[in-house]
């Protein structure tokens, strides 16, 4: 029975070069995929953007309140995407929880596996409600590691507004926000609570 499996990891550990690794591996092998990205994420436009440079058309831009499925369907059918054997989702923390419940039914209604690739948590430790949502539905939740600046395994998104650590403001902010540009750099704990300290703020006590 085909599955929905989540790769979640903290920035910069390789999730979009993963999933389009994988895209080749079904392409290599005459095996039709379908590549799904929230429109919410604007960075790369529609394209899948790895750090190294690769990139992946996107075939379905999800946009918020629609029928995901429906979508998925109506693309594969458009694009001669038949038989379709797995979907690949981009930055799915940005979905919504039912959108997530869509790719649930692919998975088990259709028989198509999913693979979702994304964060856990945002800049201040709350978890994105897709990734919630994933967490409380997937088959299979596995964690891609990736390091800190520090040497060791980084655990949080900590978001940067023109070279300063910030703890507050909304949960989504890709490029830009009101106080400037954006970054993200991914810290282990002793090195988010060092950067909460020189802060002057308090998000995990």
């Amino acid at each position: 029975m085909a599955k929905l499996h989540f790769k979640y990891g903290a920035m910069n550990s390789g999730k979009s070069d993963t999933l389009i690794k994988t895209a080749y591996n079904y392409d290599e092998r005459g095996l039709a995929t379908l590549t799904v990205k929230p429109a919410l994420d604007t960075k790369g436009e529609d394209w899948v953007v790895a750090r190294g440079g690769a990139r992946r058309r996107v075939d379905v831009l999800a946009h918020q309140g629609e029928d995901l499925r429906a979508r998925v369907h109506a693309v594969a059918d458009q694009g001669g995407l038949r038989p379709l054997y797995c979907v690949l989702v981009d930055e799915s923390q940005f979905l919504e929880p039912i959108q997530i419940d869509h790719l649930f039914r692919i998975a088990k209604k259709d028989g198509i596996s999913v693979i979702c690739y994304g964060l856990r948590t945002d800049f201040r430790t709350v978890m994105f409600p897709g990734a919630t949502r994933l967490f409380e539905l997937a088959d299979n939740v596995e964690k891609l590691p990736t390091m800190c600046r520090c040497g060791s395994q980084a655990e949080f998104n900590c978001r940067v507004v023109e070279g300063r650590y910030v703890f507050e403001g909304d949960q989504v902010a890709i490029d830009e926000s009101s106080a400037g540009a954006v970054t993200y750099v991914s810290l282990c704990g002793p090195c988010f609570l060092q950067e909460q300290r020189t802060a002057g703020v308090s998000v995990l006590g």
